[in-house]
């Protein structure tokens, strides 16, 4: 009968270990705005582990931050050169993937986190991105999926690298994490991850809002709003453009 109740009792009191342990962090801003001079800014992300009593002999405790911005589809094409062009051949449709991922860790990505908590909670870029395409080429899917990985990385917004998060004594917690100038408009989710032996055992999660202003604001509605007006004012800029230049040529010709 003991050794029946000893897995319960064990159980429980990993249980009570966990549950005595959790995250409390803030963000330096929540709020982000995109103008005609933006040029990328940077979140300062700190909190601090609230424990109800010391944990004594237990193993290594990690952080693991991620920022993700909003989820949107994507396809993503294979180009092929045929007779001296490049063409577009095979596509594959991504169902959703991340416009900005960033992750940032006290440790090593493999160490800290295990891959079935990866999974359940989609951390990595890997596994939030959604490939959709025919089952019989997976290995494709595959391929397109680190294809768009590998470009979204150039860009400058994903993250291959994880940023260093400074922890001092397993309690203060700290890290700063880089926006880009081609960010998207829309909400980023700032997840904050406690792992213990590759197992997540608290989360917090915080929202930054990244929203247009001014003139890129008025333009940006327009388009969305009212695209016939949009697409005439873009003309006559053109035109307007085109005359303004083709006067000045001329004039230099003369001088």
């Amino acid at each position: 009968m003991i050794l029946r109740a000893l897995p319960l009792i064990l159980a429980l009191g990993a249980t009570h270990a966990n549950a005595n342990e959790s995250v409390v962090a803030a963000l330096s801003q929540n709020r982000v705005s995109i103008s005609a001079n933006f040029d990328g800014s940077e979140i300062l992300v700190y909190g601090a582990v609230k424990r109800d009593e010391p944990l004594l002999g237990a193993s290594a405790l990690h952080v693991v931050i991620t920022v993700a911005g909003p989820l949107a589809p994507v396809v993503v094409r294979r180009k092929l050169r045929k007779f001296g062009i490049w063409i577009n051949a095979d596509s594959v449709k991504i169902g959703q993937a991340p416009t900005f991922h960033a992750i940032a860790t006290t440790g090593d990505l493999e160490k800290t986190l295990s891959e079935a908590e990866d999974l359940v909670h989609e951390i990595s870029v890997d596994q939030m991105i959604d490939a959709v395409g025919n089952p019989a080429n997976s290995q494709d899917s595959e391929i397109f999926r680190e294809a768009l990985i590998r470009l979204r990385t150039s860009e400058g917004l994903y993250s291959d690298i994880p940023v260093r998060v400074e922890f001092v004594e397993e309690t203060l917690f700290g890290t700063r994490i880089a926006l880009p100038a081609n960010l998207v408009e829309g909400d980023y989710s700032v997840k904050i991850y406690l792992t213990r032996d590759g197992e997540v055992i608290d989360n917090h999660e915080q929202t930054i809002f990244v929203r247009k202003v001014g003139l890129e604001r008025w333009m940006y509605n327009l388009a969305h709003d009212q695209p016939l007006a949009y697409g005439l004012l873009s003309l006559l800029i053109a035109i307007a453009a085109g005359w303004t230049a083709s006067a000045v040529f001329r004039f230099i010709i003369k001088a």
